[in-house]
């Protein structure tokens, strides 16, 4: 009896471990194509904190470009420094896409470096040239003084599932072509401050050191770059983020040409539709991109497009979530004509928009008004007229200003003091007064939209009355 147990469970162990993959070829074969990267940047200015996850730049962890949430951290990091002057040394990886030396790795890594240093397998280094960089989607191409060099095979990020092995290779801590493995968690994940990157979700344990390296399927081909790990420690927590390779390799073939990266631009400032929202515009179910505003002199600007509409198809492809549409707009040449499927009023309307060039800075201004308010008691909101002069001072053309927020309807909306309300169930407010008699009409029980203006950008709210 005991023979037949033993055989049964080696039989079941022989048949678990024919279903595990084989990662040994695939480090094997990719090892010489994966290279150690250290840069040194010479700043002036006070002193950052130490240990992983601190500030190292403008931008939030891991420098311009990467998310400023605290929980978002890029993965390099190994700091010197002194009160006046301080030497930040960053620890990467990258591979070797072309075998004359251009090496794709995360801007983060090397961004603001006065010497970026790459080290091959065989402990060859080079002093590499920064061909360029964009902070935008974290993505940067190298290239070193070398011919005849092992590269790494492109894969397909469109062939990639939820619940596929993947394998990294990096150098986390230091620690050379170490290797790690988990599965995919999610596809086209969207995270703060990287509105143009449709992340791969997975659980290999990465670490500082690891940013830049390549994130490979089963087959032993690169679907990602590791870019960023979600920590509440600084630490691995079963949470990282890599780039998809398509992205990366258009990326990296702009700033082989041209030096910098174009992004397409409609101008327009989108959210999630929330069940309620989803009820306020009479929409069956939550779903598409809201837009809460369309930037004056942007190329939505000279559209029929319009705040409230919600966004449902972007040039043939569908917009379930709004961080759907940005990575479609970025990538969108320059000057093409862009056709939308949007929702207004309940209805399907199709309209046409000529992408534009992402400016390098939108212009934000906000400044607090102070007038005498009026209480309106139902809604719990105490609000005003705004003057010409603090309309100019917010850049906005109507709205009364929410001075003060108490229990009721308002504060279960989202309404907060210092918000400008633009409209309410549709309908433009100009006054406190037209606000009263649109209120009037709202049916009550049933969320209705209301527009506010709130720290130099628009956003729909629900409100029930």
């Amino acid at each position: 009896m005991l023979s037949v147990w033993f055989m049964v469970m080696t039989a079941g162990s022989a048949a678990c471990a024919a279903r595990l993959p084989d990662f040994a070829h695939i480090v094997r074969e990719n090892r010489a194509a994966v290279v150690n990267i250290s840069s040194t940047q010479v700043m002036k200015g006070v002193v950052p904190g130490f240990g992983f996850g601190a500030p190292e730049g403008p931008g939030g962890p891991g420098g311009p470009g990467v998310p400023s949430n605290p929980l978002f951290h890029g993965l390099p990091h190994d700091k010197q420094a002194n009160p006046q002057q301080f030497v930040t040394k960053s620890l990467g990886s990258g591979f070797i896409i072309a075998s004359d030396g251009y090496i794709l790795t995360c801007a983060h890594v090397i961004d603001h470096a006065t010497q970026v240093i790459v080290k091959l397998a065989d402990n060859q280094d080079y002093v590499a040239h920064v061909v360029g960089l964009d902070t935008k989607s974290d993505v940067a191409l190298l290239k070193i003084p070398a011919t005849h060099l092992a590269t790494v095979h492109i894969g397909h990020v469109s062939r990639l599932q939820v619940g596929d092995w993947v394998l990294a290779i990096g150098a986390p801590f230091g620690f050379e072509n170490s290797a790690t493995s988990g599965i995919v968690s999610a596809i086209g994940r969207n995270l703060p401050g990287s509105d143009y990157v449709p992340f791969i979700q997975t659980d290999v344990p990465i670490n500082p050191g690891n940013s830049g390296g390549p994130l490979f399927n089963t087959r032993g081909q690169v679907i990602g770059i590791n870019s960023q790990i979600y920590s509440r420690t600084g630490g691995f927590m079963g949470l990282s983020f890599a780039i998809p390779i398509n992205l990366a390799l258009r990326i990296s073939h702009d700033l082989k040409t041209n030096g910098h990266v174009q992004w397409g631009w409609l101008g327009v400032t989108i959210q999630d539709v929330t069940r309620k929202l989803a009820a306020s515009f009479d929409l069956p179910k939550p779903y598409g991109a809201l837009v809460s505003e369309v930037l004056p002199g942007s190329p939505a600007a000279h559209s029929r497009l319009q705040a409230g509409d919600v966004i449902v198809r972007y040039d043939g492809h569908p917009i379930t979530r709004s961080s759907e549409l940005p990575p479609l707009v970025g990538f969108s040449p320059i000057g093409t004509t862009a056709h939308l499927e949007v929702i207004r009023n309940g209805h399907p309307q199709t309209l046409s928009v000529v992408v534009g060039a992402l400016p390098e800075t939108l212009p934000v201004s906000y400044t607090r008004p102070s007038h005498k308010p009026r209480h309106n008691a139902s809604l719990g909101l105490a609000l005003r007229d705004l003057t010409v002069h603090e309309r100019r001072e917010l850049g906005v053309s109507r709205g009364v200003f929410v001075d003060g927020v108490s229990q009721g309807p308002g504060e279960k909306a989202g309404i907060a003091p210092g918000d400008v309300i633009l409209s309410l169930a549709g309908h433009p407010v100009a006054s406190v007064s037209a606000f009263m008699t649109i209120l009037a009409h709202v049916p009550s029980q049933h969320p209705v939209p209301v527009l506010i203006h709130r720290d130099g950008s628009s956003v729909f709210l629900a409100l029930t009355k």
